[in-house]
Formats: C-alpha cells, structure tokens, sequence
C-alpha cells in the first residue's frame, strides 16, 4: 500500500471517527453501540448515496483506526475534556460547540496515545476538520488550544 493510500484511507477513518466522536457527544449510546450501528456494511451502504464520506466499504485498517480512536476518546473523555477545559483559557466546555469539542477531542487523542500519528500531523487534521465542520475562527481556535497542548507536551 503506498503511502498516498494510507493517508487517504486514515483521513477517511479519522473523519469517520469524528463523526462518531461528536456522536458520543449526546451522551445517549456508548461507544461500543455506536460503532456497532454505525460501522456495519449495510448502513454504510444505504447511506453512501447521502453522505459520500461513507460510501464504500471500510477496509480493515481503517475500521481497526476508526474503532481505536472512537473506544479510546470514549475511555478518556473525562482527562481530554479536562485537557480541553485547562487550554481554551476563558472558555467553558459549555460554550463550545458540540463538533468543536469533537474535533478536540479526537485531535488530543491521536496527539496522545497513536504513536503512529506526529502531532503535527494530528493538529494539522484537527484544523482541516473544523474547516470543513465549522468555520475559520474555530480552526484558529482548534490550532491555538492543540499548538498550547504540543508545547505542553515537549516540555513534560
């Protein structure tokens, strides 16, 4: 597999996994329901023609990415919100958006505990996200609290 390929195929499953991410954010399934619901082959399907981000079938590495970052954030949630809380100086969990917090969560999460994944690189994703997500100011926003956590990070 070149290495174009598996940048593709691990934005897509990153994407992916910040879908499920914000999706965890409403408190109302876990984890592990979610991805059950949302990673089978005949939903991913029947809602490609809607969203072409889900269109086709995953491959395995991207599922097994998908399911390392959803389940980790899951497992970690109260320490990256609390990460979160400590470098949005002046702004409480309550006044970001739900995709805001999704996308920092994701990002703190790779910056942290994938070891395949440069935090560079995972600051750089987080900011194309909200980009997409979200407008310019929150990718600015995005960029100065996870920039604040990789200094943070070189310094410990």
């Amino acid at each position: 597999m070149s290495t174009k390929k598996a940048g593709v195929s691990r934005k897509k499953a990153r994407e992916i996994a910040l879908h499920l991410v914000f999706e965890l954010g409403f408190g109302a399934l876990e984890a592990e329901n979610v991805m059950t619901e949302r990673l089978d082959e005949e939903i991913m399907r029947s809602i490609g023609g809607e969203i072409a981000l889900y269109a086709g079938a995953l491959d395995e590495a991207q599922t097994k990415y998908i399911v390392t970052i959803v389940k980790g954030v899951a497992e970690n949630l109260e320490a990256l919100d609390e990460q979160i809380a400590a470098y949005a100086k002046g702004w409480s969990l309550s006044r970001l958006s739900r995709m805001t917090i999704a996308i920092l969560r994701v990002a703190l999460y790779e910056m942290q505990y994938v070891e395949d994944v440069p935090v560079g690189v995972a600051i750089n994703e987080a900011v194309e996200l909200a980009k997409i997500y979200d407008s310019e100011e929150t990718a600015a926003f995005i960029n100065g609290i996870l920039g604040a956590v990789a200094r943070g990070m070189e310094q410990a």
